[in-house]
């Protein structure tokens, strides 16, 4: 039987399988002949003291033990091609793995998607940094893949107790993902390697009998005595089938508002709204290194913040090492702000959302919109700041240290956010009290990350589509919206996951009950 070990060693031994097995024959008081392999099963960074090291947990195998690679196989995925039809609305992790999952159960998946496939889209992100056009179907939110294709590819959640996490990032790595997601503390597939593994994912439906038919944009739901028979598209085609999941995403507002307006019931939910700081990554890596350089071994650094300021949680939010600041907006006259980073983080400028809790009281203002008072509270932040910036793609943009002390900023230098900025006072584009929370809370995280608080760091705003601003609720047992029976609710836009993998987990959940209440 292989020995399971826990160790700790410098960068150096993590990166070099001759040196990690000298390493382990040395801790284990074996000859390093005597050892066959080593599979390191898990692999994080611990930089709290001085001499930054890693830790490993592994497996040892030695001389005459039974050692075989492991490699991951995809499932055998059904034809379905002849069978019961179920639609999918959005064709983001929620709603392709839903599809992967109903093709295991022998259901056919019609998936229905608003944007362009992947690779399609990457003309309209063309265009919105460099001519500051908006399309509304086909965008860093909308399109194959959803808003994490083109925004990151972050693979880590804490949201373990959600679902199986390492079937997802497995499913992943038999489409095409690096092995090394499944031993990474927080796994990474990055924006220029992920739109593969997503048109990977969508040939495997279609192989399998499934359908994808992008630039279809639902426009009504067919409900007849609280029960679902199909969709309707901007084209006028009838998609029928009486089980339906609705994945849309946290940004599909137009479906927030025919749900309102058919009275299909919605609820506000409360959500995070802040900033995008970027600081020069160099100076991130001397902050969590207490080191000049990092070097070759480690990786560029991250950071995770959190504070409570005036009984608020201001905090972090998919921080991007090595990346950059992109122009999320899904309308035009509105700015919107997200970051990634390609796979290698190798970038010259770090970037995170810095946003504060906010409480459905907050959305006061808005109340005659009644369950949509929360996107329009987001809205409105979002229009404004396209009015402050100058009415294109520019975001506003202001130096750290002045924000906190309510000081225009006299310039703003040359950020990775393409479209550009303008340098504006932030307490124009938020309500006082955030304005307020935010300067405060700064001020804390300088205290905690000597170096932090800085004129060199740039706030980029607004960051707010952190979640969805509604939730569409469901039953907690069958996942089928409480009042309409056969639409099962899904995915970030319905208020039930925060990224990728829980995204991807509660498709499969979902796919799951209807496999079972068809059975």
């Amino acid at each position: 039987m292989p020995r399971e070990i826990q160790t700790q060693v410098l960068p150096e031994i993590a990166h070099s399988e001759v040196l990690l097995q000298e390493h382990c024959a040395k801790l284990l008081h074996e000859s390093n002949a005597n050892i066959q392999k080593i599979v390191v099963l898990k692999r994080s960074i611990d930089a709290r003291q001085k001499t930054i090291k890693f830790n490993i947990k592994a497996l040892v195998y030695f001389k005459g033990e039974n050692f075989h690679e492991h490699k991951i196989e995809l499932p055998a995925y059904n034809n379905v091609s002849n069978s019961r039809e179920v639609i999918i609305v959005g064709a983001g992790p929620a709603g392709l793995f839903a599809a992967l999952q109903l093709i295991e159960l022998g259901l056919k998946p019609i998936v229905i998607e608003r944007g362009k496939e992947v690779r399609g889209r990457r003309r309209d992100l063309k265009a919105i940094n460099r001519d500051h056009l908006v399309h509304e179907d086909s965008n860093y939110c909308f399109g194959e893949g959803g808003a994490g294709t083109y925004s990151d590819g972050k693979l880590y959640t804490r949201s373990k107790k959600r679902g199986d996490v390492d079937r997802i990032l497995q499913l992943l790595v038999g489409f095409g993902a690096s092995p090394d997601i499944l031993v990474e503390a927080h796994p990474h597939i990055g924006t220029n390697k992920l739109p593969q593994i997503i048109q990977d994912i969508r040939e495997k439906i279609i192989a399998c009998g499934g359908k994808v038919l992008f630039e279809t944009r639902v426009i009504d739901f067919i409900v007849k005595s609280n029960e679902i028979q199909g969709v309707i598209t901007q084209k006028g085609d009838i998609v029928s089938a009486n089980k339906v999941i609705l994945a849309t995403g946290h940004s599909a507002r137009d479906i927030f508002e025919l749900l309102d307006k058919k009275k299909i019931v919605i609820e506000a939910k409360p959500f995070a709204l802040g900033v995008r700081a970027e600081h020069p990554q160099e100076l991130i890596d001397r902050i969590q290194y207490s080191c000049d350089f990092r070097g070759v071994y480690l990786p560029p650094a991250p950071y995770s913040i959190v504070k409570q300021v005036n009984g608020r949680g201001m905090y972090s939010f998919c921080m991007c090492p090595g990346g950059v600041i992109a122009p999320c907006a899904t309308s035009p006259g509105e700015v919107v702000t997200n970051g990634w980073s390609p796979s290698k983080r190798d970038l010259s400028t770090a970037n995170s959302g810095i946003v504060v809790e906010l409480k459905l009281e907050d959305f006061k203002p808005y109340a005659k919109f009644g369950a949509l008072a929360g996107m329009e509270f987001q809205k409105a932040i979002e229009q404004r700041a396209w009015q402050l910036a100058g009415s294109t793609q520019k975001v506003p943009a202001q130096r750290m240290v002045d924000f906190t002390h309510n000081t225009l900023s006299a310039d703003i230098p040359k950020t990775s956010y393409v479209p550009g900025t303008t340098s504006v006072e932030m307490g124009q584009v938020f309500p006082g009290f955030l304005s307020q929370i935010m300067r405060e809370g700064f001020k804390e995280f300088g205290k905690t990350m000597r170096g932090y608080l800085t004129n060199d760091a740039i706030l980029h705003a607004p960051e707010s589509r952190t979640s969805s601003p509604v939730r569409i609720p469901r039953d907690h047992e069958t996942l089928e919206h409480i009042q309409i029976k056969g639409l099962y609710p899904c995915g970030e836009g319905a208020g039930y996951a925060g990224g990728i993998i829980s995204a991807a987990i509660d498709g499969e959940k979902c796919a799951l009950k209807i496999g079972e209440a068809l059975s």
